[in-house]
C-alpha cells in the first residue's frame, strides 16, 4: 500500500516536470541578439513607429518559428516570422467599433450574452483571414473567430 502512494506521487511529480518542460519548449523567451540576421532584417520592418515588447520563438508542426511583440499607437501586435525571415502571421488588436459592420455582427452574435474583452484581426500572406475576439462569459473565457464577411469559419485560423 506504502509502495503504492509513493508510486503515485513519483508518477504526478513527473507528470508535473514534464508539463512545465513541454510549455518551456512551446514558447521560449528570447533577447535581440538570439534572433537570426533574416528574422531581425523583418523585425526591423515591421517594428518601424512601435515599440518592442519582446522576442520568442517556439516549435509549431515541427517548424521552428520567431514573434516579436509590439506596440503600436498604444495597441498591442504580434508579429510571427519564420527562420527564413518570412511573416508567417500578424496578430493586431483592433477597436470593435473601427470594424466593419458585418464583422461586428458576426463577433456579436457568436459572443451571445458574453462580454467582449479584445478583437484581434489575423493576417496572412499579406491579406485579413479572420477576426479573433476573447469573450469572457461569467469566470469561462473563450476564443471566437468570423472571416473578412463576419461569418464563422470552417476550420479556426
Amino acid at each position: 500500500m506504502r509502495l503504492t502512494q509513493w508510486t503515485i506521487a513519483l508518477l504526478l511529480l513527473t507528470c508535473t516536470i514534464a508539463a512545465q518542460a513541454a510549455s518551456q519548449e512551446r514558447e521560449k523567451k528570447l533577447k535581440r541578439s538570439d534572433l537570426p540576421a533574416a528574422v531581425l532584417k523583418t523585425v526591423d520592418q515591421e517594428s518601424q513607429g512601435a515599440t518592442i515588447r519582446g522576442y520568442s520563438s517556439e516549435t509549431n508542426d515541427g517548424q521552428l518559428e520567431y514573434e516579436v511583440a509590439l506596440s503600436v499607437r498604444g495597441h498591442n501586435k504580434d508579429v510571427s516570422i519564420a527562420a527564413d525571415g518570412s511573416v508567417l502571421e500578424i496578430e493586431e488588436e483592433v477597436a470593435l467599433d473601427s470594424l466593419p459592420a458585418p464583422v461586428r455582427d458576426g463577433l456579436r452574435q457568436l459572443a451571445r450574452s458574453g462580454r467582449i474583452t479584445r478583437v484581434e484581426s489575423l493576417t496572412k500572406h499579406g491579406a485579413i483571414v479572420a477576426y479573433e475576439e476573447q469573450v469572457r462569459t461569467g469566470a469561462k473565457r473563450s476564443e471566437i473567430q468570423v472571416g473578412p464577411d463576419g461569418k464563422p469559419l470552417a476550420h479556426p485560423e
